[in-house]
């Protein structure tokens, strides 16, 4: 199954980057035992558009185009429904025997997602109630991810 994270901004070259690379290949490591491509991570230039609405739908439109065929669609979004991260590997785990080709997690900017990607989604995924720097959700992702992984191979990095 393939994995991606289609996100509006760029991480610079420096810790953040470092971390989320460092998820991306435990990841990747891990999940190749269990029928998991390697995390395609695509960045999506922020828009420079004055107006918001405009702004975000086109952020959304960009996203939308990353999204390969027959993905699961799965936004980010503090609306959105908080899974512990056993629930996320179990969930993974029904997309991937029952049959889906792959998901891809859609981040978007500062201004969020238009209603129409976010109605496009099968999932709404949230980290907690709080409201998180778009870069930071980028790695929170990768490392569920990962740890997801972790738990579908029985590794012991999840105790709890």
């Amino acid at each position: 199954m393939r994995l991606s994270i289609a996100a509006v901004g760029r991480l610079k070259q420096g810790p953040e980057r470092d971390l989320a690379e460092r998820y991306a290949k435990r990841a990747a490591d891990v999940g190749r035992n269990l029928g998991f491509a390697p995390i395609d991570v695509v960045e999506i230039r922020e828009s420079r558009n004055r107006d918001v609405g405009k702004r975000t739908i086109e952020e959304s439109i960009a996203l939308a185009n990353a999204i390969s065929d027959g993905s699961v669609v799965v936004v980010l979004d503090v609306r959105g429904q908080s899974l512990g991260s056993d629930a996320l590997a179990g969930q993974l785990q029904r997309w991937q025997t029952g049959g889906r080709p792959a998901a891809a997690f859609l981040i978007g900017g500062p201004d969020g997602l238009a209603d129409s990607l976010r109605d496009r989604a099968e999932l709404r995924l949230a980290f907690g109630a709080a409201t998180w720097p778009h870069q930071l959700v980028r790695i929170m992702l990768l490392e569920q991810l990962y740890r997801a992984m972790t738990i579908l191979s029985g590794h012991p990095y999840h105790r709890g």
